[in-house]
């Protein structure tokens, strides 16, 4: 029997070098492709990913193009609109790999809603920037039209800002399940998912502007198709203690409780490696394992020789 790998991978994977055009992105998928590829013999994959560069440019065009007759596209669809994008990219990355060993196998990118809560604490505080940067009296005007939180983003300008409400559930998770289990390559929840909530009275289905963690949509979906690994992969093979300091310490075997000390005492930052080391552990209480690493150490991770790897 293949274990079963949820693989999420950050949003700038595709944006080594800050690759732009859309050939650039490809060339730079074919390198996940590949080791997709070669995963793919011991491993049934699930593939999640994040989108911050690519739906980030799509919120742009969508803003700067817009007009009366083609008005710009919410959030929640740029979203929808991104996995799309970034799962065309890597379904045929994935599949041409395996068309050069002569082998083949069926990829598919499942454009996925991801179910929040309407009243998760998040709405009343969002902190998540997207889209463009403004001057000060150009956001606060979009903010009176359009109803946007703005704020000021670390001395470069004003942007909208949105909530980042946790993940509940995935919409599409009983085809996702039956696609891997059938032996497909799934690519899903990509950019976090598209979030949308339930309606009180008729349960109804409904999209919302949020940005969802990737790390902890993947971690979700993890669960729901009952994965044996999570696997969040991102710029450095380890997770360190004191990263950039001269006493840095890369951390290889852990447990969801050593991750929750050092949560508690700040060792890891909000906005990089700590929804990163969260997910890993959540998933790793359920008597699962969890790992982030790199994706030049991603064969060896899965193995249990590198990477950090977190127990319960």
């Amino acid at each position: 029997m293949k274990k079963r790998v949820v693989l999420a991978l950050g949003g700038n994977a595709l944006q080594k070098n800050g690759e732009a055009t859309a050939e650039a992105q490809k060339k730079v998928a074919e390198s996940v492709g590949k080791i997709i590829a070669d995963l793919a013999s011991n491993y049934e994959i699930v593939i999640a990913h994040g989108n911050g560069p690519q739906v980030g440019n799509i919120l742009i065009h969508e803003e700067t193009a817009a007009t009366d007759k083609a008005p710009a596209m919410p959030l929640e669809t740029a979203v929808a609109m991104s996995q799309g994008q970034i799962g065309y990219w890597l379904t045929q990355a994935i599949s041409n790999a395996f068309l050069k060993r002569g082998k083949s196998t069926e990829v598919a990118t499942v454009v996925s809603q991801v179910v929040v809560d309407r009243n998760d604490p998040a709405f009343k505080n969002p902190t998540k920037p997207i889209g463009q940067f403004y001057s000060e009296s150009e956001a606060k005007k979009l903010a009176r039209e359009k109803g946007w939180t703005v704020k000021e983003d670390s001395g470069r300008g004003w942007r909208r800002v949105v909530a980042s409400p946790k993940p509940i559930d995935i919409v599409e998770k009983k085809a996702i399940t039956e696609m891997v289990s059938s032996g497909i390559i799934v690519i899903a929840a990509g950019g976090g998912g598209i979030p949308v909530y339930r309606t009180k009275i008729t349960k109804r289905l409904k999209g919302i502007d949020a940005v969802i963690d990737k790390d902890f949509a993947a971690e979700k979906l993890a669960e729901l198709v009952k994965a044996d690994i999570f696997v969040s992969v991102t710029a450095v093979p380890n997770v360190y203690i004191n990263y950039g300091l001269p006493d840095q310490q890369a951390l290889h075997q852990v447990t969801a409780k050593e991750i929750a000390n050092l949560t508690k005492y700040g060792y890891f930052k909000a906005g990089s490696m700590l929804p990163k080391v969260e997910a890993a552990a959540i998933f790793a209480k359920k008597s699962r394992i969890g790992i982030i690493t790199n994706i030049e150490n991603l064969k060896t991770a899965l193995a249990g020789h590198a990477g950090t790897i977190v127990k319960s």
